[in-house]
């Protein structure tokens, strides 16, 4: 069947894919918090007649559609909001104080509800298994090492697997990706200074944490800028820096958090043992004492199979044209899809939300961040194409 019918479908349901978006984004929930959006999920799975388990890594949403008779291929949407206080315009803006869908996961489990959707009124096509997984806690959680560590891609085994992202630096209409490393590898870091404090108008009497902490930050730079091979992209980012209350009042301790990224685990490793090193001597070269801490999960990065990619690229030039699909460079955002295509082969495709006269123009975990919902039929069709072009090759 032409891709084309498949876009032509998702647009006849483009009401119902957009409310569905709204009403996600009205009422955001963080990570391992997903209760309404879970629930939302399984209701809108019942009014379709889909079978799934519940619950997979406490408000994950495993579904399974077709005969059961084939290969298996799975879709992937991710739940969770950030953290972020919403200072959008639009009508639908979130009513959550404090959180928003500031990554456009509203989007991506709306575009696989819709997805599900085709997919049941094809389900006599359908020779083999299309699994829809909808998951949570991606933004720093590990929601998908969890829903594949409690069996979303077994019984039947999965052979492929395909997930979406929007992507504003992308115009609407398009989409983008390439084989081989797309996203980092990150993982987080966190840094407490301990000195002795004291009067500030008495430097001499203490041992100041927030000039340590500062040269600790400098310090750090140069992990990239001199020791990593400039071929060999890492980054190491402090983003927030705690310490003190009063003006005149030097502080015990400091502490530092943020991030570190490169494009394999081997340098991501190497990396946080120059964390370690750098902190440690810096701070007792000043008489402080510092720990050091990875807390959280470590993501892998994120490897497209190259058949996969060529399998999405070529549907996405079907859907659009050759203009509208491009290669993308690595980038060094992070992505816990990683874990499911350490398993097996997958593909992870940006799909465009940019529009200027909208003013879908920042950047994701930014409080101004909106897409252009003309996107997401487009997102539906991709989603349903992969699966049934899958299923064909694969038998």
């Amino acid at each position: 069947m032409s891709n084309h019918v498949y876009h032509q479908d998702a647009l006849a349901i483009q009401t119902w894919i957009v409310q569905l978006r709204r009403q996600l984004h009205r009422f955001p929930e963080v990570m391992y918090e997903e209760v309404k959006t879970s629930q939302l999920v399984r209701q809108t799975l019942d009014q379709l007649g889909i079978a799934y388990q519940h619950p997979l890594a406490e408000t994950g949403v495993l579904a399974t559609l077709g005969n059961g008779n084939g290969p298996c291929v799975a879709l992937r949407a991710d739940m969770d909001a950030l953290p972020i206080h919403e200072e959008t315009d639009v009508s639908f803006r979130s009513e959550i104080a404090g959180k928003m869908h500031a990554c456009g996961h509203d989007c991506h489990t709306a575009m696989l509800l819709g997805a599900a959707r085709l997919l049941k009124e094809r389900e006599a096509e359908i020779q083999g298994t299309v699994k829809l997984i909808f998951q949570p806690a991606e933004e720093g959680g590990a929601g998908g090492q969890r829903m594949r560590d409690e069996g979303a891609l077994e019984n039947p085994a999965v052979e492929r697997i395909f997930g979406l992202h929007v992507w504003p630096q992308l115009p609407v209409g398009s989409f983008g990706s390439r084989p081989g490393v797309f996203l980092a590898a990150a993982g987080a870091v966190e840094i407490t200074v301990h000195g002795r404090g004291g009067h500030a108008a008495m430097p001499h009497l203490t041992i100041d944490p927030v000039v340590v902490a500062a040269k600790i930050v400098t310090e750090l730079q140069t992990i990239v800028s001199r020791e990593l091979d400039p071929l060999d992209p890492g980054v190491v980012s402090i983003t927030t820096i705690h310490g003190g209350e009063a003006y005149n009042v030097i502080p015990e301790t400091v502490q530092l958090r943020g991030t570190i990224r490169a494009l394999s685990m081997k340098t991501l490793q190497q990396m946080q043992q120059r964390v370690r090193e750098i902190t440690a001597a810096v701070a007792a070269a000043h008489r402080c004492e510092a720990s050091i801490t990875f807390p959280g999960n470590d993501y892998p990065p994120t490897v497209n199979d190259a058949q996969c990619w060529s399998v999405a690229k070529q549907l996405a030039v079907e859907l659009t044209d050759e203009d509208h699909v491009q290669e993308l460079p690595p980038t060094m955002g992070g992505e816990d899809f990683a874990f499911y295509t350490e398993q097996v082969p997958g593909c992870f495709v940006a799909i465009g939300v940019r529009n200027e006269e909208q003013g879908a123009i920042y950047s994701v975990h930014h409080p101004k961040f909106k897409v252009d919902e003309d996107a997401l039929p487009l997102g539906v069709a991709l989603h349903v194409a992969f699966a049934m072009k899958s299923l064909a090759e694969l038998r």
